[in-house]
């Protein structure tokens, strides 16, 4: 059986019931590794607006997407996360509670890979940009691909393989030279005032956030994890030095961590009271 159709291109779009049904899968159902009655998971949704028809659909489609399989009892149906929905979701619980914590430390050096593709293989060159931009790699002019994480190597290679542009491509890597200046080497590779602007809305929106009700924390906390996850998608973690003065990533990665572990407790048993059976 193939695993789950993972849609990178809905981790970074608007709130649709299905990518707020992914973040509560990931959040909830995961940690507790059991079945969930669909009322439990339309319940979830209705606490963002999303009409039982809407939840029901998102629900259909997760399935078909191969991420759940349903068990019916009588006319109700319970939901279960696949093997592979499970490992993906594990996997992505790592990256996002992980994300922005980590070492900063940089040796200089820049993982440099030289590749083009012709302006009339449009669909091609629009692949090609957004799966390396989607690996944290930037392009200061065309053609040229950097990242100052150099084990990013392997995920270029897989995509360049992938897209069969290896054998054309060259990699290696180096550190910046005495022409040109390396900090606008790196505003034109990434667009960093639009990730700090990013950064910054979210800390406005959820520094003032003071849930209260059961239901209100629930929500809180999805919606935390929700809107977070979208940033190992636009952040490419740049080394401190490279970074413009009092980056707000640090703030809202703070910020995360705190609220997160504030609401995980009332959040999860709240969780636990629409799961019951």
């Amino acid at each position: 059986m193939s695993g789950p159709v993972v849609s990178r291109r809905r981790e970074v779009s608007g709130g649709s019931a299905r990518s707020l049904l992914t973040t509560v899968l990931g959040e909830f159902v995961l940690p507790l590794d059991r079945q969930v009655w669909t009322s439990a998971l339309v319940e979830a949704l209705a606490l963002f607006d999303v009409e039982e028809k809407a939840a029901r659909q998102a629900l259909a489609r997760t399935a078909a997407e191969g991420w759940l399989s349903a068990d019916r009892v009588g006319r109700r149906v319970r939901w279960n996360l696949t093997a592979d929905a499970r490992r993906l979701l594990a996997e992505g619980a790592t990256r996002i509670y992980g994300f922005g914590s980590k070492s900063r430390e940089w040796d200089g050096r820049w993982l440099v890979v030289l590749v083009s593709v012709p302006e009339t293989q449009r669909d091609l060159r629009h692949k090609l940009r957004t799966r390396l931009s989607w690996a944290g790699f930037g392009s200061p002019t065309a053609g040229v691909w950097i990242t100052p994480h150099l084990s990013a190597e392997a995920d270029a290679k897989l995509i360049l393989d992938e897209l069969d542009l290896s054998p054309q491509a060259m990699s290696y890597l180096a550190q910046y030279g005495a022409l040109g200046s390396e900090r606008t080497m790196v505003e034109r590779a990434w667009d960093l005032a639009e990730v700090a602007a990013r950064y910054q809305a979210f800390v406005d929106e959820f520094a003032v956030l003071a849930p209260s009700t059961p239901d209100e924390v629930l929500r809180a906390q999805t919606l935390l994890v929700h809107e977070w996850r979208r940033f190992p998608f636009l952040d490419p973690q740049l080394p401190e030095e490279l970074l413009p003065p009092r980056w707000s990533g640090t703030t809202a990665t703070a910020l995360f961590n705190e609220l997160h572990v504030r609401w995980r407790t009332p959040a999860q048993e709240r969780w636990a009271e629409l799961a019951r059976d």
